[in-house]
């Protein structure tokens, strides 16, 4: 299926969004969670934004709608968790689905980026800061979209600076 909506991270315009005052919001979708997280507005740096609780129904879109409407927002990036041979499976399909019924709410670009190891190393980076389990329960959605989008802006402005 074609999503005109969801673009290849390498045709973005960095220098546009910059110019714009646009930020990047990072999404870790999961089946019981959401991570949010908003770069700066120079497209350098990723921070939290939120972590919200599914509920399996219009509620989580009007949720973080309402999350990302005080953003001047250019892109979404969302978590792209293809199997360890790097085919999309049945994980990958509830995503683009989430994203899909976003879009109807929040209409914007979209971009998807490789979350393969995202939440295990993340839980690493949270283990070695000596949080306890339920502290890195807590946050670990939320770091998790923390360390996609982090990956997308370092591959926006290696892009911006090494242009191919």
């Amino acid at each position: 299926m074609e999503n005109f909506f969801i673009k290849n991270l390498a045709d973005i315009q960095i220098r546009e969004l910059i110019s714009t005052n646009s930020v990047i919001i990072g999404l870790d979708v999961g089946d019981k969670t959401v991570g949010v997280s908003a770069s700066d507005r120079r497209i350098r740096v990723a921070s939290g934004l939120s972590t919200i609780s599914r509920k399996g129904n219009n509620l989580d879109f009007q949720l973080l709608t309402k999350c990302l409407q005080s953003y001047k927002v250019g892109l979404i990036i969302f978590g792209w968790p293809v199997q360890m041979n790097g085919i999309p499976g049945k994980q990958c399909e509830k995503v683009l689905e989430f994203v899909q019924k976003l879009f109807t709410y929040f209409p914007c670009d979209y971009a998807k980026w490789d979350e393969r190891f995202s939440t295990s190393v993340v839980d690493r980076i949270l283990i070695n800061a000596n949080l306890s389990r339920e502290k890195r329960k807590k946050y670990i959605d939320q770091s998790a979209a923390i360390y996609i989008l982090q990956g997308a802006i370092d591959f926006l402005n290696k892009n911006l600076l090494f242009p191919n």
